[in-house]
């Protein structure tokens, strides 16, 4: 009731006056002002103590706003691909409510990997339509957090290692769901790549890398998608940590990028009095009662933007500039989300949210190999297809830490590919026993996975189900539970649990035309690869999971999504090569672990390609039941005169400098939809740079048998570095190639640049 009560409060006093009486309004609770002038005019009305109050939590997920006034509490809700379910007051366990089973979206891996803007767009409206309805003023998510190792636990809640790819996906997500008058609080900021130690490692990056790789996703999210809210991170940077780090939070965030929105503490994230209270922090929430320790009830008087906050502001040890700051920040969020002039509403549980997550998924399903043209399935009426492997049944939307969901339900591959093939006989062997946990903080599947055959058993029957069987698809990788994709702890390897390795090349050695489906957020080995004919990567795909993945393997839907990130063929190829890198060293004399990220900027692609390393499924990469091809690419321009120093807050980097077009003919049978993808080549000699970097993409549907022109816009940023010398954006004189293709290692055509 708190939110319409305040809505209709401020409507009552609207209708029953006359017009010229409206001056007797507060301009705070007149929707007809604009936000600063309402925020301008709350804040002298508000005592200190209101003030403090509003900046520190008073349960788990909410924040007091002031009933004097008639300002309602903040409320926040996990996570960035679903509404979570009501928790306790004082508890991660579910509160035992019957109404909250939300829709529970794909991963955010699986939205990177539609390389769809409008997906993007279409995920943050639904998420933000159900936030909206439960009341939520925040939105803990989206996450952008660079995939800088593929054993981040979390890699599954981000969106790749790209940071222009994270950057654009980010954008229409923020903005989808503020439509909604709900805050997007994008996380986790910064240089946050790891769960292990989480709460105990300093970053150390050089600006260039920090610059370059680990904030664009950032400034976007808050300069191009308007985020109204940042997370900090539970890392440290610089010796600071991040939910209170003075680089991070006021040179740059508030600072160069002019973020006018709330910085919110991850949950326990905030360690010091001082530094919460000068260095950019303005809402305080907890894991448990008291940050990261269990305690009384009363102590969310103790945080460190409360009972201590006032204590130093009445002795006189601080003065109230800062927090006249925070409280500002605070109303313009609550003006902006529950006290918005426009009412929203929101939807919970449609048929159209779940449309969009069905659509979302199977777009961002990528087929990885499709020798023979095996896929889609061909299977005879009567005939028998085979599946094997637990993830065929395992439900994944329960678990995996602050991104646990509760769902009206979730359709597993097993049931979706028997009702998508009603005149087959869909059967099912288990191949492996994996993880037979079925809740997460009280949240339950209601799945009872145990078996006891032995690991011998389980193999010889699924061998001996795959002798008759017109078509045996395995369906395995990786679920969230503990050291897989999973907040809290990092992966051990990349290789997949459970023995899957072996069953997968025993199935080969017996089935020659073997499918392989891997559903994981995160990259993994695929030793196998050579041994079986098509591999498709699947993601958690929340509710509609299994509908998804059967809509590509049955044609359907033609797949089009993209990897987000490279699938090495071994962990010992990639960039980190030491235990400083990762997962840190705790030098003599430190009082927290050293993550050295010296590396610097080639992570991920720019690592392999740079280097010449063969990869298993390179970054972009993705199939189609269709072939694409490509013609008649062009440049706006073929010199410019751009080449000099920039400042960081430089308008001109964002501008056009030059526009490439290319022709993208369907020439196969199916209408089908291709990525365009450029990377930018710089000069060589001078500053040591990757060999190419995505700076534009654009996927374009194509109904077979016809063309499309595809204009892609690469503005000024796109041919910069960042030099730390100067702090500011560097464009370096000389030739650059600018690469048009499908993927980061299939380059169709390439174009020169002349910039002087």
């Amino acid at each position: 009731m708190r939110r319409f009560c305040v809505a209709a409060f401020s409507a009552a006093l609207l209708v029953c006056c006359s017009s010229p009486s409206r001056k007797d309004i507060p301009v705070y609770l007149d929707p007809s002002r604009s936000v600063e002038e309402r925020v301008q005019d709350a804040l002298p009305r508000l005592s200190t103590e209101e003030k403090v109050a509003m900046t520190h939590a008073q349960s788990k997920f909410s924040s007091p706003g002031v009933p004097r006034l008639g300002i309602p509490e903040v409320w926040c809700t996990d996570g960035p691909h679903g509404i979570r379910p009501e928790v306790l007051w004082d508890e991660w366990d579910q509160a035992g409510w019957t109404n909250d089973s939300c829709t529970a979206f794909p991963a955010l891996s699986c939205l990177a990997a539609t390389w769809d803007r409008e997906m993007a767009l279409l995920f943050g409206r639904g998420i933000g339509e159900e936030a909206r309805y439960r009341k939520k003023d925040i939105l803990l998510g989206p996450g952008v957090n660079i995939c800088r190792t593929p054993l981040n636990g979390r890699n599954f809640e981000y969106m790749g290692e790209d940071p222009f790819l994270a950057g654009a996906m980010v954008t229409p997500y923020v903005q989808g769901v503020q439509e909604n008058g709900v805050a997007a609080c994008v996380k986790h900021f910064a240089v946050n790549n790891q769960e292990t130690r989480r709460t105990a490692t300093n970053s150390v990056v050089d600006d260039r890398t920090l610059y370059e790789i680990y904030l664009p996703a950032f400034r976007s999210a808050v300069q191009d998608g308007g985020a109204w809210a940042i997370m900090g991170s539970y890392n440290l940077y610089n010796g600071e940590f991040n939910c209170h780090n003075k680089r991070l939070l006021l040179d740059i965030l508030k600072g160069e990028w002019s973020f006018d929105g709330v910085v919110v503490s991850d949950w326990g994230g905030a360690r010091d009095d001082d530094q919460a209270i000068t260095n950019g922090l303005d809402m305080e929430y907890g894991t448990w009662t008291n940050g990261l320790r269990g305690a009384p009830s009363d102590s969310y008087n103790n945080y460190h933007l409360a009972r201590p906050y006032l204590e130093r502001i009445r002795d006189g040890r601080v003065g109230t500039k800062e927090l006249d700051d925070k409280a500002a920040r605070i109303l313009r969020l609550i003006f902006r989300t529950s006290m918005s002039a426009v009412p929203h509403y929101g939807s919970f549980n449609s048929p159209e949210h779940y449309d969009a997550a069905r659509r979302i998924a199977a777009a961002g399903t990528v087929l990885l190999k499709n020798d023979g043209g095996l896929l889609p399935l061909n299977v005879p009426k009567g005939g028998r297809l085979l599946l094997v492997g637990e993830n065929a049944v395992k439900k994944m939307v329960v678990g995996g830490g602050s991104s646990n969901l509760k769902t009206r339900y979730e359709i597993t591959p097993l049931d979706a590919l028997r009702e998508a093939l009603p005149d087959a006989q869909v059967v099912w062997e288990r191949g492996y026993v994996g993880d037979t946990g079925s809740s997460y903080n009280k949240v339950d599947t209601g799945q009872d996975l145990s078996d006891p055959r032995s690991p011998e058993k389980l193999l010889s029957d699924a061998l001996a189900a795959a002798k008759d069987a017109d078509a045996v698809v395995f369906i395995g990788g990786l679920n969230k539970s503990a050291n897989q994709d999973n907040e809290g702890t990092d992966r051990l390897d990349i290789r997949l649990p459970y023995g899957q390795d072996g069953l997968i090349e025993a199935l080969a050695a017996e089935v020659p035309d073997l499918i392989v489906v891997n559903i994981s957020g995160s990259p993994v080995a695929m030793p196998w690869e050579k041994s079986v004919k098509a591999i498709v990567q699947g993601w958690y795909g929340g509710s509609e999971s299994g509908r998804a993945l059967a809509d590509v393997l049955t044609g359907a839907v033609n797949p089009s999504g993209r990897l987000p990130f490279t699938f090495p063929a071994s962990l010992e190829d990639g960039p980190l090569k030491s235990e400083r890198q990762y997962p840190g060293i705790k030098p003599e004399g430190e009082k927290w672990w050293q993550e050295y990220y010296d590396e610097g900027v080639f992570v991920g692609y720019r690592w392999y390609s740079s280097k010449g390393i063969p990869v298993q499924f390179p970054f972009g990469h993705g199939l189609s039941y269709t072939s694409f091809d490509y013609a008649s690419a062009s440049l706006s321009k073929k010199q410019i005169k751009a080449a000099g120093s920039y400042s960081v807050s430089d308008s001109a980097l964002g501008r056009e400098a030059v526009g490439a077009t290319v022709r993208i003919a369907n020439s196969g049978g199916r209408d089908g939809a291709e990525v365009v993808q450029l990377y930018v080549s710089a000069p060589s000699g001078g500053v040591e740079r990757p060999v190419k970097e995505l700076r534009g993409f654009e996927k374009v549907f194509v109904p077979a048998g016809q063309s499309r022109d595809v204009a892609i816009s690469l503005p000024l940023r796109s041919f910069t570095r960042f030099d730390e010398a100067s702090h500011s954006w560097v464009v370096d004189p000389g030739t650059y190639n600018v690469l048009v293709g499908s993927s980061s290692e299939d380059i169709r055509c390439s174009l020169s640049l002349e910039i002087k």
